[in-house]
């Protein structure tokens, strides 16, 4: 409790970058800081990214700067603050106890626009920096809302658009949850609203998930996924579909009829897992497949080589009727079992 009353009013300690920084291992897409910023520091906005890294000695120093962003720091598994203050932030973790800690840094909330820095995780003078921890397996998780964990703290349906914010925790996602089961670390693609070729109520046409997906920070169009990038996944799970079809068509959309808009969700969802698989060979790919568009799932699993997995029976009791924690974790059963009983 101590640890939580700090990050509520934290100020700016000493400048540590004397001090030791860790070695990382980064969950998520990252963009290197612009030239002239601080060395080792990165920005980052899709939902779920996080931080980690190892050290021996009593205390550890963590530097972000939140933007408006909800993090989480956690010391060997344990959460020891949330940070919801906005800006320059520096929280110093002390009497942790001897021997070797992981630290961790979580990004809770959801950015449409703009970005959080995080700067590094510095030991003292006491302590020594080890090498950052690594897991064998890698998943990527690609989607919408439900990916994010939109809402997902509300214990009720209706809520403000500050509270849809303060209350949605991509840790409590069933991405986060499966990931930890299976000892993987993960990356999240996931933006709240879009779909494959139509996004919740036909807002921002020509923006879909897919129009996103090659950016490192989801509200900025520049910079780009490397082609090269090197991180490559064991499993994909994408849940794309919700957002297309939840809402009838308005005048003056593309598609002329739903049959018209069901045809092009099929032929881009193929496009879309078909360059998906080609760059990341090897990797398996499951898509999540919703009540009112499960159809149209199965054909794209049935020409793609993809598995489909049918998720119903949501309570969708938090934020908007978006699914619970409930909910998540049974999406995190689900998904799963089709893993483990896939060849």
């Amino acid at each position: 409790m101590r640890h939580l009353l700090l990050a509520a009013a934290l100020a700016v300690s000493t400048p540590a970058w004397s001090q030791t920084a860790l070695p990382l291992n980064i969950g998520g897409r990252v963009a290197p800081a612009p030239k002239g910023g601080q060395a080792g520091a990165y920005d980052f906005g899709w939902p779920g990214v996080y931080f980690e890294g190892r050290f021996s000695g009593p205390s550890i120093e963590v530097a972000v700067n939140t933007g408006a962003e909800h993090l989480a720091v956690s010391v060997d598994g344990v959460r020891k603050a949330e940070l919801t203050k906005a800006g320059e932030t520096r929280l110093k973790l002390d009497a942790l106890g001897p021997g070797e800690h992981v630290v961790r840094l979580d990004k809770l909330t959801e950015s449409q626009t703009g970005s959080a820095r995080f700067e590094g995780f510095f030991v003292g003078a006491q302590g020594r920096a080890l090498p950052a921890p690594a897991r064998s397996r890698r998943i990527e998780f690609i989607g919408d809302s439900h990916t994010v964990g939109y809402g997902v703290r509300s214990a009720s349906r209706d809520c403000t658009e500050s509270q849809v914010h303060d209350l949605t925790d991509t840790s409590l996602a069933f991405g986060p949850i499966l990931a930890g089961r299976l000892d993987a670390d993960y990356r999240i693609e996931a933006f709240s609203g879009r779909g494959v070729v139509r996004n919740y109520n036909g807002v921002a046409a020509g923006e879909p998930l897919p129009a996103l997906f090659p950016r490192l920070i989801p509200g900025q169009a520049e910079p780009r996924v490397a082609a090269n990038d090197p991180w490559k996944p064991d499993v994909v799970v994408v849940g794309l579909g919700t957002n297309d079809f939840s809402t009838p068509l308005h005048p003056g959309e593309a598609w002329a009829d739903e049959a018209a808009l069901r045809k092009d969700y099929r032929e881009t969802y193929v496009a879309f897992v078909q360059g998906l698989k080609a760059g990341r060979p090897g990797a398996r790919v499951f898509l999540i497949a919703g009540d009112t568009f499960a159809d149209d799932v199965a054909e794209v699993a049935s020409r793609t080589g993809a598995t489909a997995v049918r998720i119903t029976d949501m309570d969708r009791g938090a934020c908007h009727w978006h699914p619970s924690v409930a909910d998540q974790k049974m999406m995190a059963d689900k998904l799963e079992a089709a893993i483990k009983s896939s060849p």
